[in-house]
């Protein structure tokens, strides 16, 4: 595509590398720009360095264009170049920039050359259905503003490439149908992005216990390696996640009852696994799931009649396991054969019952020995302690402070801010809260004397999970994920609120 319209004039004049254009030569090999004419003039750096790029590109990292989609690739106007993309700078509309590179479906053969880090400014790169090859150089990650990044079905080959880690704008990222291999760091899962494909790779490595911590909408993973457990982190995903695709990754755990937790899901599919034990009843709190397969695997027992009844089920597959028991509410869910190579009794295309006998003289799966679910924890945040003697005051009207366990006492406090860091024993109320990162605690105190006193504290997580608790008169504010904000007002009376004692809340 064109982007003339976004383009300054390009003047023609006597103009050559300088300081301005450092950073190219480096690139380049300090070659004199790439083949940049003496002649030209660039409207700015960042289009002679998009040139260079480009040119480079074309000149010695494509072997093959069968569609001669780079063919109109000639001359210092890069914005209209087929497959290149300018708009104007989100922080200077007069300056017009190379934002985008889309050459999907182009069957170009070739690598990614170093001189591609020079498209500095660019948002999208779009590679998909070529033949490049290779491995992903370095320089990718001066593309601090990449936000979508494709390269599926190519020959790219290595290791999975790290240098997406250091884009801070990334939101799509899309490796599937290539040759990566190796494992997956698991700092991929604590980044912000809405969708991760690594489908159809050679990956091998289990699932970190950070997984959940993806804020991720789709996540694809399917026909890698991965073995191992299915994390019961995924909990943590409740409420952004809407499609997960495992199939075929080698997990060989129970599914754990946190799957019921996702309540935005509406594909989940981890067929052609060793998933064994029941399906749990939990998966009924998958209130929005539309297609659900768990075919393929070593699953037993009955299916829970409430999962058959999900309000949006339109697909429900699970051939191939052991299960026992199948209500007729699945029938309206289940496609034909969809409960094949079962042990259900009077259904068609069962297993024998040699081959049931055979599965159910083993020794039973013990599901109740997985992994506990346990939120992941952000970095504790620092926190100064505060003496009784800092409230040793008649009347204080506003304070805001930090606090760890330390003591503090209050005569006459019409309002206090409180910012404290250090909690530890929670009750199973305020635990509850925890399941992932915690947000805020109001608590508003009640009139009385010390020994009455009594605060209501909301503990929110992402705005989305809200647990209320009663602090006792010597509450401790204390979380150790998080910072919580403690807003309390005293009426006339003089209660003590007091943060003295680690031991209660």
């Amino acid at each position: 595509m064109r982007g003339a319209g976004f383009l300054l004039l390009v003047v023609f004049a006597v103009a050559i590398a300088g300081g301005a254009v450092a950073a190219a030569a480096d690139l380049d090999g300090g070659d004199g720009g790439g083949g940049v004419a003496a002649e030209w003039r660039f409207p700015s750096s960042r289009m002679r360095d998009a040139y260079v790029a480009l040119q480079t590109w074309r000149r010695e990292a494509i072997f093959s264009d069968p569609g001669n989609l780079t063919a109109d690739w000639v001359g210092p106007d890069v914005c209209n170049y087929t497959g290149v993309f300018c708009a104007p700078l989100p922080w200077d509309r007069r300056e017009v920039a190379v934002a985008g590179v889309d050459l999907n479906h182009g069957d170009i053969a070739g690598y990614l050359p170093p001189e591609l880090g020079l498209l500095a400014d660019l948002a999208l790169l779009h590679l998909n259905s070529n033949r490049f090859c290779g491995v992903l150089p370095a320089t990718l990650r001066r593309l601090r503003l990449l936000h979508e990044l494709d390269l599926s079905n190519n020959r790219f080959v290595g290791r999975f490439p790290e240098v997406v880690l250091d884009m801070p704008a990334l939101r799509f990222l899309d490796l599937r149908f290539n040759d990566f291999e190796g494992g997956v760091p698991r700092q991929l899962f604590d980044r912000p992005l809405d969708a991760i494909f690594l489908n159809h790779n050679r990956f091998r490595f289990d699932l970190p216990d950070n997984f959940g911590n993806s804020p991720v909408s789709v996540i694809v993973l399917a026909h890698n390696s991965f073995g191992g457990c299915l994390p019961a982190s995924l909990g943590n995903m409740s409420g952004t996640l809407n499609e997960i695709l495992l199939i075929n990754t080698g997990l060989s755990s129970c599914l754990p009852p946190e799957v019921g937790m996702l309540r935005e899901v509406t594909v989940f599919d981890v067929s052609f696994n060793r998933l064994a034990g029941p399906l749990p009843s939990a998966v009924a709190g998958m209130r929005k799931v539309e297609q659900l397969d768990v075919a393929h695997n070593l699953l037993t027992g009955a299916i829970p009649q409430a999962v058959c009844e999900l309000p949006r089920l339109k697909n429900f597959t699970f051939a191939y396991n052991f299960f026992t028991g199948e209500p007729p509410s699945c029938a309206r869910a289940v496609p034909r054969y969809g409960d094949r190579r079962n042990c259900l009794p009077n259904r068609p295309a069962q297993r024998t019952l040699r081959q049931c006998a055979a599965f159910f003289a083993r020794p039973p799966v013990n599901c109740a020995a997985a992994k506990p679910f346990v939120p992941a924890l952000p970095p504790p945040i620092a926190a100064t302690t505060i003496t009784a003697a800092a409230f040793a005051t008649a009347a204080i009207p506003t304070a805001t402070v930090d606090i760890t366990a330390s003591a503090f006492t209050t005569t006459a406090i019409s309002t206090a801010t409180i910012a404290s860091t250090a909690c530890t024993n929670l009750p199973p109320t305020a635990a509850a809260a925890a399941a992932a990162t915690t947000r805020a605690t109001t608590a508003s105190a009640m009139s009385g004397a010390a020994a009455t006193t009594t605060a209501t504290a909301t503990l929110r997580r992402r705005n989305t999970s809200i647990v209320t608790t009663t602090l006792l008169p010597r509450a401790m504010a204390t979380c150790p994920w998080s910072t919580i904000w403690l807003t309390t007002t005293s009426p006339s009376a003089t209660p003590q609120l007091m943060a003295t004692d680690p031991q209660h809340i």
